[in-house]
C-alpha cells in the first residue's frame, strides 16, 4: 500500500497537472471507485462537472483536490492499488475506474486507475477539523502527520505515552500519528533503535520524539527519492516508479546485514503482518511480571 511518501509524491503531481483547471466532463468507468458517495455515480459526476480545480493537498494517506467551492472537494485514498495518471483523454489504461476531462492537452484527463477496487474518490463536503482545519469530511478524525507544516511532536509524543499498547501499533494509529505505515514504523524504530513490541507508557519522552524526528527524516529521504516501489501498484501521475527501496536498512532485508551492527536482520510476524527489525540494536522488551 502506497504510505505518505508516495502519496506526497502523487498530490505533487496534482498539483502541477490539475491545479487551476475545469473539469470538463466526468465518467465512472466502475462503480465501486465512488461507492462512498451518498448518491451514487450520478451524484459524483453532477457535483465535480463544471469545476474548477484549485489545488492539492493531504493529509496522511489521504489526497484531496481543492475546488472553486470552498466547500466542496474531490477526496481520495489509494488503497492498496491505487493511482492518479495524467494522459491525454483518449489513452487506454487497465483498471480506469474514473476519468476527469480536464482539456484537449497532453495531460488533459486526469484517471483514476485502480487493480484492486481497494480504492475510492468522493466529491465531499469540506468540514472542520479538531484543530478547526478545513478539511475532507472523510479526514476529519485522521490525526496530523509528520510532515504537515505545524506537526506538534511533543503534543504527539504525549499521547503515544498514555497508552500500555505496543510501540509499533501506535505509530500505525492514524487517530494519533497519521501516515506512517509499516515500511516507514520499522525503518523509523530501527533507527530510534527501539523495538517493535515495546511498550509506549515504558518509553522516555526523549525516545518517542526520536522515534518520531526518525519517521519525519526517513520519509523525507523517501520522498526526495520519488518514495518506495516495489512493484508497479505504485507509480506517479506520469507513471514513474520511485526508488527509495535501496535506501532501506531493515524493511524487506530479512536474513540480510544490519547496516549498523553487521547482525542479520530478523522478520517477525506482528498485527497480521511483518515486523523487520535488528536483534542486536533493537533489544526486546522484558516480560512483564504478574505482581
Amino acid at each position: 500500500m502506497p504510505e505518505l511518501p508516495e502519496v506526497e509524491v502523487v498530490r505533487r503531481g496534482l498539483e502541477v497537472h490539475a491545479a487551476g483547471r475545469r473539469v470538463e466532463d466526468v465518467a465512472v468507468l466502475h462503480p465501486r471507485a465512488v461507492r462512498r458517495q451518498p448518491g451514487g455515480a450520478g451524484e459524483f459526476i453532477a457535483l465535480l462537472r463544471g469545476r474548477v480545480l484549485t489545488g492539492a493537498a493531504r493529509r496522511g494517506k489521504f489526497l484531496w483536490l481543492t475546488t472553486d467551492d470552498p466547500d466542496l472537494a474531490l477526496a481520495g485514498h489509494l488503497g492498496m492499488s491505487g493511482q492518479f495518471r495524467v494522459d491525454r483523454p483518449g489513452a487506454q489504461f487497465g483498471h480506469a475506474r474514473v476519468r476527469l476531462d480536464l482539456g484537449a492537452d497532453d495531460d488533459g484527463s486526469l484517471w483514476f486507475v485502480d487493480q484492486r477496487t481497494f480504492g475510492w474518490l468522493l466529491a465531499s463536503p469540506m468540514v472542520g477539523d479538531r484543530d478547526g482545519r478545513e478539511v475532507p469530511a472523510p479526514v476529519q478524525g485522521i490525526a496530523a502527520d509528520p510532515l504537515e507544516p505545524g506537526f506538534d511532536a511533543v503534543g504527539t509524543g504525549r499521547a503515544l505515552r498514555r497508552h500500555s499498547v505496543e510501540i509499533k501499533r501506535l505509530l500505525l494509529d492514524q487517530s494519533i500519528v497519521s501516515g506512517i505505515g509499516n515500511i516507514y514504523a520499522d525503518e523509523a524504530l530501527w533507527r530510534a533503535g527501539v523495538h517493535p513490541r515495546r511498550h509506549a507508557d515504558r518509553l522516555p519522552a526523549g525516545v518517542v520524539l526520536t522515534i518520531l524526528a526518525a519517521a519525519r527524516e526517513v520519509m523525507v529521504e523517501s520522498l526526495a527519492a520519488g518514495g518506495t516501489s516495489f512493484d508497479q501498484l505504485y507509480v506517479d501521475v506520469n507513471g514513474r516508479s520511485g526508488y527509495h527501496e535501496r535506501g532501506l536498512a531493515v524493511y524487506g532485508r530479512a536474513d540480510r546485514p544490519c547496516p549498523r551492527c553487521g547482525a542479520l536482520v530478523v522478520r517477525e510476524r506482528f498485527m497480521n503482518r511483518s515486523s523487520h527489525l535488528c536483534p542486536a540494536c533493537q533489544r526486546p522488551p522484558r516480560a512483564r511480571h504478574a505482581r
